[in-house]
């Protein structure tokens, strides 16, 4: 397995080496324990992914001049946290793939698929409190938390979202509050006065939140190939995401948005395919958009307070690219 970055958009060969790096100490926390969560882990970890988290770890503290060692710890760690709540994540929604590989839990029983999550997000509180940071610790303590409780209230609240203020709550809870805090830690480590540290932490906030709503974006509009699962996956699980919400009040006579009004979930396959048609061809999709290119313009203009670098380059580049995926 390589870590590549998540665009060919740097030629920074430091960055490079520091995600080679990251991949070897993940690999290293799979040493001197049981042969099968080895093989588990090394499964899940096979599946590559974009490693935009520490992509933006290692390029902040390259631009803040920020201590290698510890850097390469904190990348490392944030990673594993990723990792660990999809694991979590696929098996809560019970999906088969992701990425295009069969999900651990498609392999696995559910105990064996969550001790394999738990491994991990040990494995990251480890290396995380090797950067010497209580701050760092009590940042991501409270980033897992707030994920936790963004999938609990998932699980015991109507999935049907009817305002963009509660749908920004949840994706804060799912993908944002992780990007912001990649980037509030990089900067804490970092040494740099606390308005550059709030600075940065907005930043990852913008960006998290722009991501989400690209990603869901691509559940509808998304080539199952690229994606690496089947589009639709939102509605299958009755979740109303930002470009269903717009098509909502765009057509709220629609019988299938006054199904998802009802409290009911649509269950039929056709019917489920069929409004994903529908809403892919709305108007609801360059909303949802146009939404995203607001939430990625304001992390841009956070990183302007900052002096013209490689790496501030290269994090204009990646905030581009984030919004540009579904070209």
């Amino acid at each position: 397995m390589e870590l590549k970055l998540v665009a060919p958009f740097t030629s920074i060969p430091s960055i490079q080496k520091g995600l080679d790096t990251v991949e070897q100490m993940m690999l290293r926390q799979l040493e001197n324990y049981h042969p099968d969560l080895k093989t588990a882990t090394s499964h899940i970890f096979s599946s590559g992914g974009k490693r935009i988290r520490p992509t933006i770890i290692l390029l902040i503290g390259s631009m803040l001049n920020a201590e290698y060692e510890r850097l390469l710890k904190l990348a490392t760690a944030i990673e594993l946290l990723h990792t660990a709540t999809l694991v979590h994540d696929d098996l809560i929604d019970g999906s088969l793939l992701r990425r295009g590989i069969p999900t651990l839990n498609s392999k696995w029983s559910p105990a064996a698929t969550v001790l394999t999550g738990d491994f991990l997000f040990a494995s990251a509180s480890d290396i995380a409190s090797k950067t010497n940071s209580v701050e760092v610790m009590r940042l991501i303590a409270n980033t897992l938390m707030t994920i936790v409780n963004g999938e609990v209230d998932q699980l015991f609240t109507n999935h049907c979202i009817t305002t963009v203020e509660e749908y920004y709550r949840r994706i804060y809870s799912k993908t944002a509050s992780l990007f912001e805090t990649s980037t509030h830690t990089a900067a804490v480590i970092s040494n740099v006065d606390s308005q550059q540290v709030e600075v940065l932490r907005k930043f990852g906030y913008e960006l998290g939140m722009a991501f989400q709503i690209v990603d869901d974006v691509l559940d509808y509009i998304g080539d199952e190939s690229t994606v690496g699962k089947p589009v639709g996956g939102d509605l299958r699980q009755g979740l109303v995401t930002l470009p269903m919400l717009c098509f909502m009040q765009d057509n709220p006579h629609h019988h299938a948005v006054e199904e998802f009004m009802s409290g009911q979930f649509i269950q039929d396959e056709t019917e489920i395919l069929q409004l994903v048609k529908e809403i892919a061809k709305s108007d609801a999709i360059n909303r949802s958009q146009q939404t995203a290119f607001e939430f990625a313009g304001r992390a841009e203009n956070y990183l302007m307070e900052f002096p013209d670098t490689l790496e501030r380059d290269a994090l204009i580049e990646m905030t581009r690219y984030i919004i540009e995926r579904h070209k």
